[in-house]
C-alpha cells in the first residue's frame, strides 16, 4: 500500500462512517473488515488499471475453471502487499483485534477441493511472477455448501458468502454480454476480483460471471397478481450462477450443469474476442499470438465448439481457418484417472441446451472421423473408440485433446498413466501434445500466512528469498543436525497444535491432547481416497486397546475433514461411520486418553490454514493409480508433517525429494494392482487371514455400529465383499492394503517418541518442498504451453 499508517487509519474511519454511519469506536469487526477492504481497494485501483493497460499489448493467458476456491482474501492481500504488520499496528492503536477482523470475512468458497484451490494458487503465482494471466469462472451466489452434522450424518446448508455483498468484487456493467441457449437468453454480468502479487505492483484479475435475466419482472402477470410466475424468468436465469455443482442425479440437474459450463465459457470468449478486436481489429490470424486459453479439466471444454461458432457464425471465418486458430489457442489439463470423471454428455440434452454448438460439435467429430479413417484405415474399432460422439454420448475429454495443442497431466505418475493407459490411443496419435506439469501450491498462503512462526524461523536461518523462490528451502538441510534448530521446530509444531486445540474447543466443544500425535486426513470424501481404510485401522486399534489397555502406545488424535457430494450416499455413509466411531471411542474412559477422533465440521480453506501447520502425519492413502496429484500432500510437507501414503499421484515425487526414510510409504503399487486385478482379486483372502480384519469389517453389519435404519453400512459392507455389475468387490483394495497400512502406523507410533529424530524428518520434508511451489508450475506453463512473458509495472 502506498498510504502511510496515519492515512490508512483515516481511510478506515472514513469508510466506516460512509458505509455504516458510525464512528470507528462503535463499529463491529465485520464493519471494520469491510472498511479496511474498501481502503485497500482504493489504494490498489491505480496499479490495477495500469496493469491491465500494460498487459493489453502482450500475449495473455486465460485460465478457464469451473472452480476458484479462493478462501479469505484479507490476510493474503495484506501479506502480498507487504503491509500486514502496519495494518495490525493501526488496528491495535484503534483498540481493535486484527484476528477478529480477519475472522469476520466469509470464505469465498467457489470450489469443491483440489481443482479449485489449485486454480487459486495459480492466480497468486501468475501475479507474483508478473505474468499476464487471469482467471475466468462463475460467481456462484452459493458456493460449496456449509456442512453440519445431525446424528452423525452430513447435512448440507446453503453457503452464503454474498449475503452482504463482497468488498473484493467490482461489477463491470459495461462489459456485460448475452449468452443464448436453446430455450432463451440470459445476461452475463462480470465481477472482477483483484489478484495481488507478492512484492510487485502488478494486479491481475479474476473475472467471475453472474447470470441475470433479460427482464426481471413480467409486469403483466404481476398486475394480474400471479406473483409466482411474474418472476419466473428471473429465477431461472439466476439459477445458472446460484450453486456450485448442483445435484445432477436428474435430467434437470444435468441440464443446469451444462448451462453453467456453456454460460461462463461463452461469456468469457465473447469478452476475450471483444478485447482482441478493440486492439487488433478483425485480423484473427494473430489471435493465438495474443491469446492462450487453459481449460482446467473438462468442465470448460465446450469452449472449443463455442469459439468455432463465434469465429464461423459471427466473424465470418472459414471452418478450416477457424479450426487452425482454435487448436493453437486452447490447451487442456486432465485432472483425473477415474473413467467416471471423464465427462460425457447425452446427445439429446446437449442438443436441447445448445443446438448450434451441438451442430458444430458434430462437424468437429466428422472432421476427426475423416482424419482417423485416413490414419487408421484398417482399424475401425479404433476409429469408433476415438470418436467424440459415440452412440448417444459426447466425450468431452476426446474433444479436449483433439481441439487443443497441449494436454497435460498434473503429476509425473499421472501423466505416464494417461500416456500409456487411459489416453494411450491419443498419445500414440499426438505424442508431441502430451506433457507433465506437476501441481504446486503457493507458499505465500500455505506457509507465510498460515504458519508465521515457522516462516520466521526459516527466514532467520536462510533469509527471505524462499517467499518467491521456494527452492531456497534446500539450504535448511545444513541444519539437520543442529539440535537447537530441531528443538525450535518441535516447539513451533506444538504451538500450532495448541492453536488447533483451542479452535476445536471453541467451535466444536471437543477437547484434544496437544501432546498426542495429530494424524490428519483432510480432502474430499471419496471411496478411492480411502477414508474407510483410515477409520477401519482406528476401529482395529480400539479393539486392540480394549483387550490390552496397558500396551505401550503414544496417544493419537485422528482428525478428519471432508465434504461428500450431496448425492454420493456411500461417501455420506462413511462420514456417519467416522462420527459414530468417534462417539464410541471418545466416550470410553478406558481408551479416550490414548485415542481421540475429531471430524472437523465444515472443512474449508480458512480451517485448512489451521490444520496443515498442526499436523504431525499427513494421510495420503488413496488407491495407487487413482489420485492424479493431490496438493494437500504438498501443504502438509511444507509445514513439516510426515506423509503416510501410497505411491500415488504427487506422493511419488514427494518421496523422491524428501526421501522414503523420512516418510511412511506402504501398500500396493500401480503395477501390482493391475496384476492383481488381472488374476482376479478376492477380498475374502485378507478378510479371513489378516488378524482382526474380519471383526472390523463385520462390525458394519453385526450391530456394533448403527446406521439408524438407512442400510448404508450394509451397502458399504457389500461393496467390499460382493461383486456387482458396476464394480468389483473392494475395488479400491481397502482390505488388501490394510495390513501394510497398520504396520506403517505402528512404525509412526514408535518413531514419534524419538523427538529429535522426528524433528530431523520434519526438517528434511520442509527443506525438500521447493519443487512443489505453484510458481514453478506456472513458469512451466508460461514457457512451454502458453508462451507468455513477464511484464512488470515499474516501481
Amino acid at each position: 500500500m502506498r498510504v502511510g499508517k496515519e492515512e490508512l487509519r483515516k481511510q478506515i474511519e472514513k469508510y466506516v462512517k460512509v458505509s455504516f454511519g458510525k464512528e470507528i469506536s462503535e463499529a463491529t469487526e465485520f464493519e471494520v473488515y469491510r472498511a479496511l477492504g474498501q481502503a485497500i481497494m482504493e489504494d490498489i485501483a491505480e496499479d490495477w488499471y495500469e496493469t491491465n493497460k500494460l498487459y493489453s499489448q502482450k500475449k495473455q493467458a486465460y485460465y478457464f475453471s469451473a472452480e476458484f476456491l479462493m478462501g479469505r482474501a484479507l490476510g493474503n492481500n495484506l501479506i502480498n502487499l507487504g503491509v500486514l504488520d502496519e495494518v495490525k499496528e493501526v488496528l491495535t492503536e484503534l483498540g481493535i483485534d486484527y484476528n477478529k477482523v480477519e475472522d469476520a470475512e466469509e470464505d469465498s468458497a467457489l470450489g469443491n477441493g483440489g481443482l479449485g484451490r489449485l486454480a487459486a494458487c495459480f492466480l497468486d503465482s501468475l501475479a507474483t511472477l508478473n505474468l499476464p494471466g487471469h482467471g475466468y469462472g462463475i460467481r456462484y451466489r452459493n458456493g460449496i455448501f456449509n456442512q453440519s452434522f445431525k446424528d452423525g450424518y452430513q447435512v448440507e446448508k446453503p453457503e452464503t458468502w454474498l449475503k452482504y455483498g463482497d468488498v473484493w468484487s467490482v461489477m463491470r456493467p459495461a462489459d456485460e454480454v448475452i449468452v443464448s441457449f436453446g430455450d432463451g437468453s440470459v445476461r452475463a454480468v462480470p465481477y472482477d476480483m483483484p489478484i495481488i502479487g507478492y512484492g510487485t505492483r502488478n494486479i491481475n484479475t479474476l473475472r467471475l460471471w453472474e447470470a441475470k435475466s433479460l427482464v426481471d419482472l413480467d409486469l403483466g402477470k404481476f398486475n394480474q397478481q400471479d406473483y409466482l410466475h411474474a418472476t419466473q424468468d428471473k429465477t431461472r436465469a439466476e439459477d445458472i450462477s446460484r450453486v456450485l455443482y448442483p445435484n445432477d442425479s436428474t435430467d434437470e440437474g444435468k441440464k443446469l450443469r451444462l448451462k453453467q459450463q456453456y454460460f461462463f465459457v461463452s461469456a468469457s470468449l465473447q469478452d476475450i474476442l471483444r478485447k482482441y478486436k478493440r486492439i487488433h481489429g478483425t485480423n484473427f490470424d494473430e489471435f493465438p499470438s495474443y491469446v492462450a486459453i487453459q481449460l482446467n479439466d473438462t468442465h470448460p471444454v465446450i469452449a472449443i465448439p463455442e469459439l468455432m461458432r463465434l469465429f464461423v457464425d459471427l466473424e465470418g471465418l472459414s471452418w478450416e481457418k477457424a479450426w487452425s486458430i482454435v487448436e493453437k489457442t486452447f490447451s487442456y489439463t486432465n485432472h483425473t484417472i477415474l473413467a467416471e470423471a471423464l465427462e460425457k454428455w447425452w446427445v439429446g440434452l446437449y442438443e436441447q441446451v445448445v443446438p448450434r454448438v451441438y451442430q458444430i460439435t458434430q462437424g468437429i467429430n466428422n472432421q476427426l472421423r475423416g482424419f482417423l479413417a485416413e490414419r487408421f484405415p484398417n482399424d475401425p474399432a479404433r476409429q469408433d473408440r476415438m470418436s467424440i460422439i459415440q452412440g448417444n454420448m459426447i466425450h468431452m475429454a476426446w474433444l479436449a485433446i483433439y481441439g487443443t495443442h497441449a494436454t497435460n497431466g498434473v503429476a509425473a505418475l499421472h501423466t505416464e498413466i494417461l500416456k500409456h493407459k487411459e489416453l494411450k490411443d491419443w498419445y500414440e496419435l499426438y505424442p508431441e501434445r502430451f506433457l507433465n506439469k506437476t501441481n504446486g501450491i503457493t507458499q505465500r498462503r500455505w506457509l507465510l500466512q498460515s504458519n508465521p512462526e515457522l516462516s520466521a524461523l526459516i527466514t532467520e536461518l536462510i533469509g527471505n528469498e524462499w517467499i518467491t523462490d521456494l527452492s531456497q528451502l534446500k539450504k535448511l538441510e545444513a541444519y539437520v543436525d543442529d539440535e537447537e534448530v530441531l528443538k525450535k521446530l518441535l516447539s513451533i509444531k506444538h504451538a500450532k497444535k495448541i492453536e488447533l486445540v483451542k479452535y476445536l474447543r471453541e467451535v466444536q466443544g471437543i477437547e484434544v491432547n496437544p501432546n498426542s500425535i495429530f494424524d490428519i486426513q483432510i480432502k474430499r470424501l471419496h471411496e478411492y481416497k480411502r477414508q474407510l481404510l483410515n477409520i477401519f485401522h482406528v476401529i482395529g486399534l480400539y479393539n486392540k486397546l480394549k483387550l490390552n489397555p496397558s500396551m505401550s502406545f503414544q496417544p493419537v488424535t485422528y482428525i478428519y475433514g471432508a465434504k461428500a457430494a450431496p448425492g454420493y450416499l456411500v461417501a455420506k455413509g462413511i462420514i456417519r461411520l467416522i462420527n459414530e466411531v468417534a462417539q464410541v471411542i471418545n466416550k470410553d474412559p478406558e481408551t479416550n486418553g490414548k485415542l481421540r477422533i475429531v471430524f472437523v465440521e465444515n472443512y474449508r480453506v480458512s480451517v485448512a490454514q489451521k490444520l496443515f501447520p498442526a499436523a504431525d502425519i499427513s494421510e495420503q492413502i488413496s488407491t495407487a493409480g487413482k489420485e492424479a496429484s493431490g496438493t494437500g500432500n504438498m501443504k502438509f510437507m511444507l509445514n513439516g508433517a510426515l506423509t503416510i501414503g501410497t505411491l500415488d499421484g504427487a506422493n511419488v515425487e514427494i518421496v523422491e525429494e524428501a526421501g522414503e526414510e523420512n516418510n511412511f510409504i506402504f501398500g500396493l503399487k500401480v503395477n501390482e494392482i493391475e496384476e492383481m486385478r488381472a488374476k482376479g482379486y478376492d477380498p475374502h483372502v485378507p478378510y479371513n487371514s489378516v488378524e482382526g480384519l474380519k471383526k472390523i469389517v463385520d462390525s458394519l453389519i453385526d450391530g456394533t455400529f448403527n446406521d439408524l435404519g438407512t442400510g448404508i453400512y450394509g451397502t458399504i459392507h457389500r461393496s467390499l465383499m460382493e461383486n456387482a455389475p458396476w464394480h468389483q468387490a473392494d475395488q479400491y483394495f481397502v482390505l488388501e492394503d490394510f495390513e501394510a497400512y497398520r504396520n506403517a502406523q505402528k512404525r509412526i507410533n514408535v518413531e514419534y517418541r524419538d523427538r529429535l529424530s522426528w524433528a530431523k524428518k520434519q526438517l528434511m520434508n520442509i527443506a525438500n518442498a521447493g519443487k512443489f511451489s505453484s510458481d514453478r508450475t506456472i513458469k512451466e506453463y508460461a514457457d512451454e504451453i502458453w508462451f507468455i512473458e513477464p511484464a512488470k509495472l515499474e516501481d
